[in-house]
């Protein structure tokens, strides 16, 4: 009579003698078959990249000699293991005592599959072990975490130039940002804060250290905007908050280069609502020579309209409420080309350049039925165009340019 079938499913990134003591446990049912987290179901959920990539993972588990065989799931989100298990068809399923649920138990009655929970102890005579527990102690030593942690970057949701006390003296306003993991390549000269994002990987190379934000983002203002600096230009507050200070926040500027009060959140329906509704679209980055300030027109109206946007779009974020944080998203981009043109069309050594503008990436992206608004981050000129969609998600799957975003935590 032929061994019943076992089946687990997990990410395995780390992987320590706990997953085997799992393994050699889930064994003694019969034949085991393991379903493996994707890259991608990783990303999701963890809001980072796995520091082993799929097929890694998938080699070390399939040479675990307790393991039958290994797939990598190819679901999404917390049952991304189904389609394996349809594929496999096992007698018995078997998990964690603190990673079961309903959900997976009603996923066995279905499917007539034997359902059992074990409890996590470690292999006699070894330390207990768990992905979160290594995964801190590495936290530890920079050099250990370099291949899956990375200095944010920032992207500016509204509010943008409010910074600059050249826009703020005509009236006070906020500027919101959001902290944004680099699950990408984060290009030069894209609108994504990348000047002050090597300025503080020369001071800490592969992550941010563990302090106070605020005092974090004032240390690496000072030390980019240092006294000897020879162009004659402040760096705007809100790269160096955007990126240091978690989550998404808000910063509020009165004629001054550091804002009067920052407050943040990072509260995990706010953030995937974000997460949800925005992609970016890269575009040519800024080109040698580009200016985008050359024929800008600042008034008393068009910074109380920048400063209406942004109050506008953090109640809409707060409220959940696509249709008001897309009507607000597009006005803070139509407030601030209202001021400065060039974001759109840039000069190149003083002259209007047709071939640098991004308008006809506009053009092609605002006339899609699924976006909803659209802007550039930072000063524009090219880099990203980032748009709020119906669903990220299904507009990445659709269109293979499309980049999600993924939200720092802490």
């Amino acid at each position: 009579m032929p061994n019943k079938k076992v089946f687990v499913s997990g990410c395995y990134d780390l992987l320590h003698s706990g997953h085997i003591e799992f393994f050699i446990q889930a064994s003694h049912y019969g034949d085991l078959y393991v379903g493996i987290g994707s890259d991608e179901t990783y990303l999701e959920y963890k809001h980072r990249k796995p520091m082993f990539p799929q097929e890694e993972r998938l080699f070390m588990v399939k040479s675990i000699k307790y393991v039958k065989d290994a797939y990598i799931n190819a679901g999404r989100g917390v049952i991304d293991y189904v389609p394996t298990l349809d594929i496999v068809k096992p007698d018995i399923f078997v998990v964690n005592a603190e990673g079961g649920s309903d959900e997976k138990r009603r996923i066995c009655e279905e499917r007539g599959i034997q359902y059992v929970e074990l409890e996590r102890t470690p292999h006699e005579g070894l330390q207990a072990r768990s992905s979160s527990s290594l995964k801190a102690a590495l936290g530890k030593d920079d050099s250990a975490v370099a291949a899956y942690e990375g200095i944010p970057t920032r992207l500016d949701l509204a509010g943008t130039w409010i910074d600059q006390p050249y826009v703020s003296c005509y009236h006070p306003g906020w500027a919101i940002t959001i902290s944004i993991e680099p699950t990408f390549e984060v290009r030069d000269r894209c609108g994504l804060s990348t000047s002050t994002r090597k300025m503080i990987q020369k001071i800490w190379p592969v992550k941010l250290p563990k302090m106070d934000p605020e005092m974090l983002a004032r240390l690496v203002f000072c030390f980019e905007n240092n006294p000897e600096r020879e162009d004659d230009h402040i760096s705007g507050a809100q790269d160096s908050i955007g990126i240091c200070v978690p989550g998404l926040a808000r910063h509020y500027y009165d004629k001054n280069f550091w804002p009067s009060k920052i407050e943040n959140t990072v509260d995990e329906m706010t953030l995937r609502f974000l997460e949800e509704h925005l992609v970016m679209i890269p575009m040519e980055p800024r080109r040698p020579g580009c200016s985008v300030v050359e024929g800008k027109a600042i008034n008393e109206a068009k910074v109380c309209a920048l400063a209406k946007a942004a109050d506008d779009c953090w109640e809409a974020i707060l409220r959940h409420d696509l249709e008001g944080f897309a009507a607000a998203y597009l006005a803070s981009f139509n407030a601030q080309t209202a001021m400065f043109p060039g974001m759109v069309n840039p000069s190149i050594n003083g002259e209007l350049c047709k071939e640098a503008s991004v308008q006809p990436y506009i053009d092609r992206y605002s006339a899609l039925p699924e976006v909803l608004a659209w802007k550039m981050p930072g000063a524009g000129g090219g880099g990203y165009l980032v748009l709020v969609v119906k669903d990220a998600k299904a507009f990445a799957e659709e269109r293979e340019e499309a980049i999600e975003i993924h939200i720092r935590r802490q």
